[in-house]
């Protein structure tokens, strides 16, 4: 069963894969701190090092908050990956929430957003958080049928300065207990 996990170097090849998928379906997976694909191959170390900048503990710049990366594999297959916003600043509050998340084109349509979701969301209990705020572009159906089917209440949809399209703001209780955010990587 695919698990919740911090980035690690054993997910290098697989990973790779799923950027040089997701350039071909024209999707942002490779935009991830602005690293392109032959900077991600020459030294993805730094890749996994720039992933943490934002951890707790590290001191960051103005107008950020503490968060983690997490990447949904199965074995040593990566199939997406998940931002988790530990609090809101206003911006967050407008647009990006909490909690987002991506899977590869390969992977998509077979349960694995709702699962990574899930899971991104036990995390969020972890921290403390009772309610984690996810949105998605109104357009995006899979998306809002994710964030629905983890019993995500819409608090409406809005336009955003800075974004081309509208979105749809969901406001999604966190469990009291369930499956764990593994620490294997």
């Amino acid at each position: 069963m695919p698990d919740l996990v911090p980035p690690a170097l054993r997910y290098q090849a697989s990973f790779l894969d799923a950027v040089r998928e997701a350039q071909v379906q024209g999707s942002g997976l490779g935009d991830t701190l602005n690293w392109n694909l032959s900077e991600l191959e020459a030294n993805f170390p730094a890749f996994l090092a720039a992933l943490r900048a934002y951890e707790p503990g590290n001191a960051l710049p103005a107008g950020y908050v503490h968060s983690e990366a997490l990447w949904l594999v199965q074995g040593d297959t990566y199939l997406g990956r998940v931002s988790l916003r530990h609090t809101l600043n206003e911006r967050l509050r407008e647009f990006g929430g909490h909690i987002g998340y991506e899977i590869r084109p390969s992977a998509r349509r077979q349960g694995h957003a709702t699962l990574a979701l899930q899971l991104a969301l036990v995390r969020a209990r972890e921290l403390g958080i009772a309610r984690a705020l996810v949105s998605c572009d109104v357009e995006n159906l899979g998306s809002r049928a994710v964030i629905e089917a983890n019993g995500g209440e819409l608090e409406g949809e809005f336009t955003v300065l800075d974004h081309d399209k509208p979105i749809r703001r969901y406001w999604v209780p966190t469990p009291a207990a369930g499956p764990r955010v593994s620490d294997v990587g």
